[in-house]
């Protein structure tokens, strides 16, 4: 049976290479069969969804806002004050980090490797919802899933869920239940730097491209929202690595941010 000839409720996640437009594309769906004509008097107004998600994304901008102050702010404390710069958390990751970005300028790219991961992330949250995946292909020229469900959460995974840095620290885990690996953390420091940078790299490489993972749901929101996630991330990052910020001090922060935003925004608007 070909691919057009398959039935309706199917939906297909495309990924191709770098060097070829769309990784990862969104699912397209088309709805066929006849509907009565609806009286003009009788018709609904019809709201399209990407205006719907360019509001939503720009009412996530103040927490962008807040969050990005909140992180940099930590981060520099610590940094200058707290010495967190001269920590093996802080070495080992950025040392993996820049290693990584010196394979990804200098060496050929392991493209069939991302792919893999996309997909893999795609099926991953498609399982999460309660979807079923039907296919799964992978080839360094690209590759797809066919799955029965899909939404934002499941086409925008990719660019927020570092796959591989997870199923690192699982690994580690797991391996530590029942060795002591504690002696060589120092590989996990660097390992979740590479792996995270790998994330990063690739993500904004394909972002650039234009993916139409991101166009089906509208490139404003779809851009937001993964900021937004990827940098809550990486404040939890900072908050489990570095000792002098506890989550309690994080969640002030960002409180008294908001607090202070609030306050200049009634100064400045005359509200309330």
């Amino acid at each position: 049976m070909s691919k057009r000839e398959r039935p309706k409720r199917r939906e297909k996640l495309r990924a191709q290479a770098a060097a070829l437009p769309g990784i990862g594309a969104a699912p397209k769906t088309r709805r066929v069969g006849s509907r009565a004509a609806t009286p003009p008097e009788r018709r609904s107004i019809v709201v399209p969804t990407r205006w719907v998600k360019l509001i939503v994304g720009i009412f996530l901008l103040p927490p962008c806002w807040l969050l990005s102050s909140a992180f940099f702010k930590e981060f520099a404390r610590v940094t200058i004050s707290g010495a967190f710069w001269a920590t093996e958390e802080f070495y080992f990751f950025g040392l993996g980090a820049v290693l990584w970005g010196i394979a990804f300028f200098g060496l050929p790219r392991p493209l069939w490797l991302y792919v893999f991961g996309h997909e893999l992330t795609h099926a991953l949250w498609v399982w999460l919802h309660g979807g079923r995946v039907r296919e799964f292909k992978v080839a360094r020229a690209g590759g797809y899933i066919v799955t029965d469900k899909t939404n934002f959460w499941i086409a925008l995974a990719p660019y927020f869920f570092p796959l591989y840095s997870i199923a690192l620290v699982l690994a580690w885990a797991i391996v530590g239940a029942f060795l002591e690996i504690w002696p060589y953390h120092r590989w996990l420091y660097a390992g979740v730097g590479a792996t995270w940078g790998f994330h990063v790299t690739f993500m904004v490489s394909m972002i650039k491209r234009g993916q139409s993972d991101l166009t089906s749901h509208g490139t404003f929101f779809s851009l937001v929202f993964i900021y937004l996630v990827n940098l809550a991330i990486l404040s939890s990052l900072l908050v489990l690595a570095c000792p002098d910020v506890t989550g309690m001090e994080f969640l002030q922060r960002l409180l008294h941010d908001a607090v202070r935003a609030s306050s200049r925004i009634r100064a400045l608007t005359g509200w309330w």
